[in-house]
């Protein structure tokens, strides 16, 4: 939540142009301009802040999809060096140091970067904490109504019942898109639990925030369910592809010349 905040004492909403005066050079020269785009786009829609933040949302994922074919690759690449990288710690168990060194060389021959999964979120963290103070200090997207929510209000100070409706929304998309990613990937213990566990944090944290931030959230996971759906739809689950069966050519070759003997 501090990350989020950007580290930002303050919570005053302000203008747009106000952020240019701010003693805060990451106000000045990053949130003004993401800020500045909100407004712009608002005005396209007719003075439609909603709408404005989903334009500014699909940009900004449009821009950094290309990181995440990259991560998308890397993981399969991954998941087919596991039968390897099994050999190698059973073999090297009693010698960590030994099993780190042939892990490395696996990797090498491979052109697999085990990290290379955490650039994406590096490079997205700091769009992402502009994005969100843009939102988050624009006095004008606090005093806007979208579809019956008043942006600038928390659902909890609301009153109103179905403002909650924006939290369970951003946990529910948060759910589906963990429960998305699991099915491609491996997840035991702590990682399958934590799947479950993020979406109440996501709950928790959207009903102390203004609609708007929790919105933003819905935008994106929308946008990632989406990429993830055309990115995995044609790849098998990583239990399937150890379980799939392969051809048998014999087989078919008996079923040939079956057909010929009774071809008779």
């Amino acid at each position: 939540m501090v990350l989020l905040a950007g580290c930002s004492p303050t919570t005053t909403a302000i203008t747009t142009v106000e952020m240019q005066d701010s003693g805060s050079w990451w106000t000045r020269n990053v949130v003004y301009w993401f800020s500045f785009m909100l407004d712009k786009f608002a005005e396209w829609f007719g003075g439609s802040y909603g709408l404005s933040i989903l334009l500014l949302t699909i940009i900004v994922r449009t821009i950094i999809l290309p990181l995440m074919i990259k991560q998308y690759k890397n993981t399969k690449a991954m998941q087919a060096l596991q039968p390897e990288m099994k050999k190698v710690r059973e073999k090297y168990k009693d010698d960590p140091k030994k099993q780190q060194e042939e892990m490395m060389k696996l990797y090498q021959t491979n052109q697999v970067n085990p990290l290379a999964g955490c650039l994406p979120l590096i490079v997205q963290m700091p769009i992402f904490i502009a994005l969100y103070n843009s939102i988050y200090k624009n006095v004008e997207i606090r005093e806007h109504t979208f579809i019956g929510f008043e942006l600038g209000l928390t659902p909890s100070n609301s009153g109103h019942w179905y403002y909650y409706l924006i939290p369970i929304a951003a946990a529910c998309t948060t759910l589906i898109q963990s429960m998305m990613m699991s099915k491609q990937q491996t997840m035991v213990g702590p990682m399958k639990g934590l799947m479950y566990i993020f979406p109440v944090m996501i709950f928790v944290m959207a009903i102390n925030f203004p609609v708007a931030l929790p919105l933003y959230w819905i935008y994106s996971n929308i946008y990632t369910i989406i990429q993830n759906y055309f990115m995995y739809r044609n790849s098998p689950k990583p239990a399937e592809e150890a379980t799939q069966p392969k051809p048998n050519l014999s087989k078919g070759k008996g079923k040939g010349k079956g057909k010929g003997a009774n071809g008779k």
